[in-house]
């Protein structure tokens, strides 16, 4: 036996809302299914990783799972320039967590999507242009 193609899927409570979310950080629509001709589940794609998005409602109905609030893990978008990063999330809607901080030898900060869940946007502070 054989595993293959990872992805992470997010059960969120407004599809459209997450997946233009998803989208001003660069992923694009992959794959939508449909139950009852009404959308429930998009994949997007970003350098081959995969998010998918599904409704809460879905989970349930179709898996008969009741879904939580996570945070126990988070997604890490890997940029240039970490502060520039947010202060673009910034003035396009996205809600900032933390503000970018330096640890070890990268530059930091997190955002979070419509349903709380946090984006770890980062990078190597040396790679950093010079301001």
């Amino acid at each position: 036996m054989r595993f293959m193609t990872p992805q992470i899927n997010l059960y969120v409570d407004n599809l459209e809302l997450s997946r233009k979310f998803y989208e001003k950080l660069g992923f694009e629509l992959q794959f939508t299914a449909e139950i009852g001709g009404k959308a429930t589940h998009h994949e997007l794609v970003l350098d081959g990783f995969v998010v998918g998005l599904a409704t809460k409602e879905s989970l349930k109905e179709v898996h008969g799972l009741n879904p939580g609030k996570n945070e126990g893990c988070e997604i890490v978008l890997w940029t240039e320039d970490t502060d520039l990063a947010i202060q673009y999330l910034s003035e396009n809607g996205v809600t900032v967590v933390s503000q970018p901080h330096d640890f070890l030898n990268l530059r930091a900060g997190y955002v979070q999507d419509p349903d709380g869940n946090p984006i770890h946007i980062v990078c190597k502070r040396e790679e950093l242009p010079e301001k």
